[in-house]
């Protein structure tokens, strides 16, 4: 049974979300739908890529991913199909694939030119839902596209390293639901520079000297079973994509806080770790 996975910035209080749900299953009755978001912060870019980068790879070969954000056709931003990995991705050419694709190469990659056999103005509902269920039948890329070589291309912001090699530079890429900051540091990168060296993290004015596999160590790495009432302790750790993320542990924007509004930041906040000297 074929799958199809949604990503938009829809939300789900409009109808958009459920009528494109209809509208496959009004094309394909027998096929699996799966949401990975609706909450992509309107026409984000760089947040749609995060969020799809770290959720495609788990659902089986030959699923196929609509990514409804900043999907317009315009002059300067056609439709295209992707298979890359496996997986089949349709959504504008805006560089949101460009940032997913990374160090992978797409095996095949069209422009979609089904758009005068259609009459609404609905761009996910019409052609993307039109696409998705030509590939879910078996239908080739060619029937429904013409071959491209290349996609518009956004250069990632990444993490930096000083000359010294005594800092890191890096900022806020992710807010998620929890309150948690998500940055572009990654795990690889503070082992290359750190190199085993005493650290402290800096973002705004919180401070970091450590950094867990989990939330819940924060609890364990204080001895005194009396002093262990965390909840709400700033703790920063390895998410499961190896980013460095900083949070609180048992977040709660309404309760005990979260990152987001107890250490002011937000996307594109500057976060800084600083070495000790070699």
């Amino acid at each position: 049974m074929p799958i199809i996975t949604l990503t938009t910035d829809f939300g789900l209080k409009d109808p958009y979300v459920g009528a494109v749900k209809g509208a496959i299953y009004k094309e394909l009755s027998d096929v699996v739908i799966i949401d990975i978001s609706h909450y992509i912060s309107p026409f984000h870019i760089a947040e749609t890529a995060y969020v799809i980068q770290n959720a495609y790879h788990s659902f089986p070969d030959g699923t196929i991913h609509i990514i409804g954000v900043d999907a317009e056709l315009t002059p300067h931003n056609r439709h295209v199909v992707v298979y890359l990995n496996n997986h089949y991705f349709i959504c504008a050419d805006n560089g949101v694939l460009s940032l997913i694709v990374n160090k992978l190469r797409p095996e095949k990659m069209v422009e979609i030119n089904i758009h005068d056999r259609l009459g609404s103005n609905f761009t996910t509902l019409e052609v993307f839902v039109k696409t998705a269920c030509h590939i879910a039948r078996g239908g080739t890329l060619e029937l429904i596209g013409k071959p491209i070589s290349e996609l518009k291309e956004i250069a990632p912001i990444l993490a930096k390293k000083a000359e010294s090699e005594e800092t890191i530079y890096g900022q806020v890429i992710y807010i998620d639901n929890y309150g948690n900051a998500v940055t572009n540091i990654t795990r690889e990168l503070i082992k290359a520079v750190g190199k085993g060296r005493s650290f402290e993290i800096a973002a705004r004015s919180t401070k970091f000297k450590a950094i867990y596999e989990r939330y819940s160590d924060i609890v364990y790495a204080n001895p005194n079973k009396e002093q262990r009432n965390a909840d709400g302790l700033a703790v920063a750790i390895y998410n499961s994509s190896d980013y460095l993320e900083l949070a609180t542990y048992k977040s709660n924007p309404l309760t005990v806080g979260s990152a987001a509004t107890l250490f002011g930041l937000h996307v594109d906040a500057p976060v800084i770790i600083t070495f000790s000297k070699l």
